[in-house]
């Protein structure tokens, strides 16, 4: 069997049957085309015969390219995946991947803005676009990650379907879950202030938010706006638009709401995904701590 059908096959399950992002496809078929090129000619049985120590010869040839630990694991994450499939296409009653741990990765902490922040960064956004329309565009994408918590593929996943704007919005995030959220008023008359000036109709059909030329709008032309952005107003490097969500939560949190109602704002498939964010908060608190208590300034 060619690889090319393998790995053909591979991409349909995972854009199709999985719904995973388009860079999460990519991802996990360069993982599967790198095996198959060091195994050779192979079929779904050869592939499911595959085990830990197949697995871990792998990953030893990636580190000696010189991926470092979360590289690391996020292959061995493909990796297994893979073979899941792969057991699961030759029919076997057990497609369990092998047991095979990888390596320990410290989580760092998402370090949020300041409300202030947040709001200064938005506005400077919408005032240095390259067209008038352009920058209420990117005001109005800050303020529904900061506002309403998504993420930015979940914002410019938004079509002309979610008009009228009322006071919460469905939302569509991974593996096509959808949740509600609320709309501040804010969010809700920014968005609003953009719809009235874009030059491209909102069609139902069609993204929301537009490029330039009236396409999708990239992601990364959001990113490089609160670059800029981040930039004029002296923030830090960790001041992305994915920090804005982190803020979202850390605010939220810290303003008394319940980690289950945080969770199904931001659409966490676990909660473990959610507690993350009481570390934040009281880290955040340590922060205030040392820079407003006396003895930490002697």
């Amino acid at each position: 069997m060619r690889a090319s059908e393998i790995l053909e096959a591979w991409r349909g399950h995972l854009s199709d049957d999985r719904r995973r992002s388009p860079h999460t496809v990519r991802a996990y078929v360069g993982t599967a085309g790198r095996l198959l090129e060091e195994l050779g000619e192979t079929d779904w049985s050869a592939l499911a015969r595959l085990d830990a120590a197949a697995l871990r010869g792998q990953l030893a040839l990636r580190r000696a390219e010189g991926i470092g630990n979360v590289s690391a694991a996020r292959e061995l994450s493909a990796l297994k995946a893979f073979i899941r499939f792969a057991r699961e296409r030759s029919g076997q009653p057990d497609p369990s991947p092998p047991r095979l741990r990888g390596p320990r990765i410290k989580k760092g902490l998402p370090r949020p803005v300041t409300p202030d922040e947040a709001v200064n960064l938005a506005a400077m956004v919408g005032e240095s676009g390259a067209e008038e329309w352009i920058g209420a565009r990117d005001r109005a994408v800050l303020l529904l990650l900061y506002g309403a918590g998504m993420r930015i593929a979940e914002a410019l996943s938004l079509t002309g379907a979610a008009l009228p704007l009322g006071d919460a919005i469905t939302v569509t995030g991974k593996g096509s879950k959808q949740r509600v959220v609320p709309l501040l008023p804010i969010v809700r008359d920014a968005v609003l202030d953009y719809l009235g000036k874009c030059p491209f109709p909102a069609e139902r059909d069609q993204p929301l938010f537009r490029g330039s030329r009236g396409g999708p709008l990239a992601p990364g032309m959001v990113q490089k706006a609160m670059a800029r952005a981040r930039i004029a107003l002296g923030l830090p490097a960790s001041a992305t638009p994915h920090a804005l969500r982190h803020s979202f939560a850390t605010h939220l949190l810290g303003a008394g709401a319940d980690l289950r109602s945080l969770q199904e704002l931001l659409g966490h498939a676990s909660l473990g995904s959610t507690q993350i964010y009481t570390k934040v908060d009281a880290a955040v608190l340590l922060d205030v701590y040392r820079n407003a208590h006396p003895r930490e300034q002697e």
